[in-house]
């Protein structure tokens, strides 16, 4: 099984928990703005269409 060689720092753990934080933060944003724009039926950066069969 693989080890560690020597201890990380405590600075270097940080850094990349806060990156790790930070990637699901900017993902959370985008994901919320989309459906802001998606209700308000002004999608620019989301292309979809809305299929509705009226033969019924």
């Amino acid at each position: 099984m693989a080890v560690p060689k020597k201890r990380t720092s405590k600075a270097k753990k940080n850094a990349r928990k806060a990156n790790w934080k930070r990637k699901g933060a900017v993902a959370a944003q985008k994901s919320f703005s989309l459906a802001k724009s998606m209700l308000r039926g002004k999608p620019t950066s989301f292309v979809y269409s809305v299929y509705v069969d009226e033969s019924e």
